[in-house]
């Protein structure tokens, strides 16, 4: 394997399927099916970081007027709801799981330790990661470079669901002229303002040296391949 500990990011509208809100089991089904054979198969240690936007997005609530901390509060817990679905699927397949929430609430799931995560990851248990970092104002992006480098990840997977298979030169939707990038630095996607992750997180990741592979999440297959060394998506380094 070209990855022994890689840390995946879903977005929370992938969750939501067609529907665009709730949640699809069907999708879940087939997400947690993939991490299940990475983790069981691949022998590779995954821990995942769920986001919340099926849910609940803090940004739409403060564009309405609300309290942009009382709002990214509310995301964090649309999160814990999607880290919850996630953790009862892949452990119908018999995936042992753990969910780590930055928020206290001990009835559902452990609180964020990273000693005790890393335990986890080296037990053959999936981590996944809930409740962004605990603090207003930071995405799900941020708080999964944050994880990525504390569990000593050797790469952030971070899967879209909007049907891009990398990054472009342009929003390929809107401009078809626009090229598909195989690998980029840290300072062409900050200087570009090419559409990967937000600025904080791209910076964490550039100042530990941890690579990100942004791919499509909905292409079937494509994290054992990345985890297999495949060149699917791009590679930020």
């Amino acid at each position: 394997m070209k990855w022994r500990r890689v840390l995946l990011k879903l977005s929370g509208e992938a969750f939501a399927g067609e529907a665009g809100y709730g949640i699809d089991g069907a999708v879940v089904q087939r997400l947690a099916k993939e991490v299940v054979e990475v983790a069981r198969d691949c022998k590779v240690d995954v821990a995942i970081v769920v986001g919340g936007g099926n849910i609940w997005r803090g940004m739409s609530g403060a564009g309405a007027g609300m309290d942009r901390a009382q709002a990214d509060y509310m995301g964090m817990l649309a999160t814990v709801i999607n880290a919850l679905a996630l953790q009862d699927t892949l452990e119908q397949l018999e995936q042992p799981t753990r969910v780590m929430s930055a928020i206290h609430m001990a009835q559902v799931a452990e609180p964020y330790i990273r000693r005790r995560a890393i335990r986890h990851l080296e037990k053959g248990r999936v981590v996944i990661f809930a409740g962004g970092t605990g603090n207003p104002f930071f995405t799900t992006d941020t708080t999964a470079a944050l994880r990525a480098v504390e569990i000593e990840a050797d790469v952030l997977l971070k899967g879209t669901h909007s049907g891009t298979d990398g990054i472009y030169t342009a929003d390929p939707k809107t401009e078809p002229e626009a090229t598909k990038l195989d690998e980029v630095t840290y300072l062409e996607v900050l200087n570009q303002g090419l559409r990967a992750m937000d600025s904080t997180a791209i910076t964490l990741c550039m100042d530990n040296d941890l690579p990100i592979v942004m791919f499509d999440l909905m292409g079937e297959g494509n994290v054992r391949a990345i985890v297999e060394g495949g060149t699917i998506g791009t590679l930020v380094r």
